[in-house]
């Protein structure tokens, strides 16, 4: 839920704003779309409460999918499948920090995600690989971190997902 820095956003009938939405996607700068794990689900932090079961048949499940879907197409959010496979959205504060200690991850889960709905009305699920992604600057400000920088304002959860995925590389297939 909510941490004492983000405990005071902007509301409407109860849910997050979409500005508010995107400064709790800033302080919080990692959190989960709408998988349960250790950083913030971010439908919970929409509707300003835990949200039960299925968010799709939820009564504001419209409202949490049009603040969600403008918060994933800001361009001041990545939208990949970092923490567990799950959807997974981290604000542009940490992209160098991210970029420094990307060779601990799988590259898939740095793929940039992004929904796609054609002209037929079919919706589709584009990936643009790691590091194409990434702009110049960001690179530039990862090169003058060092890797404990990063991992510190990355957070726990996201330290044990590099321990995840070298335990995955390991593995014989």
């Amino acid at each position: 839920m909510p941490s004492a820095e983000t405990g005071n956003v902007e509301r409407k009938g109860g849910r997050l704003t979409r500005a508010a939405a995107l400064e709790y996607a800033r302080v919080e700068g990692v959190l989960l779309a709408s998988a349960r794990g250790d950083v913030p689900r971010f439908i919970d932090a929409i509707l300003g409460e835990p949200v039960r079961g299925n968010w799709w048949t939820h009564p504001a499940g419209n409202a949490i999918y049009n603040v969600l879907a403008d918060v994933c197409a800001s361009e001041d959010v990545l939208v990949c499948r970092l923490l567990g496979g799950k959807v997974t959205l981290i604000h542009r504060r940490l992209w160098p920090a991210l970029v420094r200690v990307a060779d601990r991850f799988d590259p898939s889960q740095l793929s940039q995600v992004h929904d796609e709905h054609t002209s037929s009305g079919r919706h589709v699920r584009r990936e643009i690989a790691f590091p194409q992604w990434v702009p110049a600057e960001v690179h530039d400000a990862a090169a003058r971190l060092t890797d404990q920088e990063a991992f510190a304002a990355l957070g726990p959860a996201v330290a044990a997902a590099t321990r995840d995925a070298s335990r995955k590389r390991r593995q014989p297939s």
